[in-house]
């Protein structure tokens, strides 16, 4: 499992499914949706290539089991967070309290980020220094 061919591969489809919502909502005129389109594009395009682009740039940190979580939390986090708002935007607030789970899941992501991203550049770091 490549973590950085995965997170790239869901930032574009992200891009498509956000651009879609974006194109629907105008030719609609409806833009009750416009924190989905917004959170897509951001968390699901940016974000998700950003990891990926970082994978690439630091195999190294692609390596070992704190990816994988990273990939899971984050993919998980997304996938129930942006329908879970889709539908309280509708007024449908099914399964709410899946909402807070996955904001869980999806701050719980970038803290692994964090800690990876400072674990593979202190050791690049060190080793430019020696």
């Amino acid at each position: 499992m490549s973590v950085s061919n995965n997170f790239l591969r869901l930032g574009v489809l992200s891009a498509l499914v956000g651009m879609s919502l974006g194109v629907w909502m105008g030719a609609n005129q409806d833009f009750v949706l416009r924190p989905v389109h917004a959170h897509i594009n951001l968390l699901g395009f940016a974000s998700m290539m950003l990891f990926g682009l970082f994978y690439r740039s630091f195999p190294a940190a692609a390596e070992g089991w704190l990816p994988k979580l990273h990939f899971g939390l984050s993919v998980l986090g997304f996938l129930i967070s942006m329908p879970m708002l889709a539908l309280i935007l509708l007024g449908k607030p099914v399964l709410m309290p899946l909402l807070p789970v996955s904001e869980v899941m999806l701050v719980g992501s970038m803290l692994l980020f964090v800690i990876i991203v400072f674990m593979a550049t202190m050791k690049k770091n060190e080793a430019a220094a020696a």
